[in-house]
């Protein structure tokens, strides 16, 4: 019974250490990209095609 009262323990630390890092990278603008990569194939650049 005490090795779940441990477990316990130990996965809310292991948690509260991941919201922590969430919370630390919010603050520090990590998810501030509005025009990621993934989007740009979305948009036509003329400037880019090589074969016009």
């Amino acid at each position: 019974m005490s090795v779940i009262i441990i477990l316990l323990g130990v996965s809310l630390l292991v948690a509260m250490g991941f919201l922590g890092a969430f919370i630390w990278s919010v603050k520090n603008g990590q998810f501030e990209d509005d025009f990621s990569p993934a989007r740009r194939i979305l948009f036509d650049n003329k400037t880019d095609n090589v074969n016009e």
